[in-house]
């Protein structure tokens, strides 16, 4: 098997953020590492304006802006769907 997938989460610590952060340890699992970017810090800050994340929560899958929040808001089913997904 190859490398765990990388799993970043973008949160301001607000209910959905941590809603969408219990889902993403959830159905991620063991096969992922899942790193929780707090965005008041700026390093975070940084690295969510090179996603083009603007709001939050945002999820990051292997250095590419997951389909579930690219719209307006997380869609949790889609995140679920994607967190199956094998690398």
């Amino acid at each position: 098997m190859g490398s765990k997938r990388k799993v970043e989460v973008f949160s301001a610590g607000c209910a959905l953020c941590h809603t969408v952060i219990d889902v993403v340890r959830l159905e991620a699992g063991s096969s992922s590492e899942v790193i929780v970017r707090d965005m008041m810090d700026a390093r975070s800050l940084t690295r969510a304006e090179k996603f083009g994340i603007r709001s939050v929560p945002a999820v990051v899958i292997d250095g590419k802006l997951a389909s579930c929040c690219t719209g307006r808001g997380v869609d949790l089913q889609v995140l679920r769907n994607e967190l199956g997904k094998t690398s």
